[in-house]
């Protein structure tokens, strides 16, 4: 007797011919750990669970309205920028010194020669520059650079050392430390010179002017309210003279 194939059957036996490998079951797609909302209501989960990055903060607030919520972000490392011959120098500036020379200069080359001057020190506020690479650096005549240094100086802020050295006065700007690449012959050096030692040295120095050994910007203060007075009333008289020749005109 003869097996008859139904036609279902005939189309099994083909597929099971043509695919000669065994049926694979595709890997079901693998899904993360379930992330618990914010805020969490058990703390202790918040060293064992990782949460759900908020997206909306003001849907959040409204949802725990009694809750205080902030909101952190990652801390970036302090950035140095320096150059292959002056590399990572550091330096300690008086905020109170840059806030009251803002005010006081009125010319802009005086707080340009100051910018340059806390540029160029070295470790222990030693600048050496002289007054034509200030000049060239600034883009002006040395005859201006020898002005505005001589009206920085009679605050105290910086005192000449000797030609093509100046020092600046510790309170106001002073680099602590600078790192020195080394060579072939000398080794990489990191210099730091503590500012209360400098200090201490300017003050036993009886030649400096005691504006240098004994530094305020009280001086500086009593100087700026004296300028504001005196533009106050030079404002004042312009502003008579200018009614008075109102007055005249309309008279004729």
């Amino acid at each position: 007797m003869t097996d008859i194939l139904l036609p279902s059957k005939i189309s099994e036996v083909e597929s099971r011919l043509v695919t000669s490998e065994p049926q694979r079951r595709r890997p079901a797609p693998k899904r993360g750990p379930r992330l618990p909302e914010l805020p969490l209501d058990d703390e202790i989960q918040a060293w064992s669970k990782p949460t759900r990055p908020v997206e909306d903060l003001d849907a959040l607030a409204n949802r725990y309205p009694d809750r205080h919520l902030s909101l952190s972000s990652k801390r970036k490392p302090m950035e140095f920028y320096d150059t292959p011959e002056r590399p990572k120098a550091f330096s300690m500036d008086s905020l109170e010194f840059f806030f009251l020379i803002a005010q006081y200069f009125r010319e802009p080359l005086p707080l340009r020669l100051i910018l340059l001057m806390i540029a160029c020190q070295k470790a222990g506020g030693q600048i050496r520059l002289t007054q034509e690479e200030m000049a060239t650096v600034l883009d002006v005549h040395r005859s201006k650079i020898n002005e505005a240094l001589a009206e920085v100086m009679s605050h105290g802020i910086v005192f000449k050392v000797r030609r093509g050295v100046y020092q600046f006065n510790p309170p106001y700007s002073y680099r602590v430390a600078e790192f020195i690449p080394g060579t072939e012959l000398v080794e990489a050096e990191y210099r730091q010179v503590d500012q209360d030692k400098t200090i201490a040295k300017i003050r036993k120095d009886e030649s400096l002017p005691q504006l240098v050994r004994f530094p305020s910007l009280e001086h500086m203060r009593e100087a700026i309210e004296k300028l504001r007075k005196q533009r106050a009333e030079e404002r004042a008289a312009r502003r008579l003279a200018r009614a008075q020749r109102q007055e005249e005109g309309t008279a004729q």
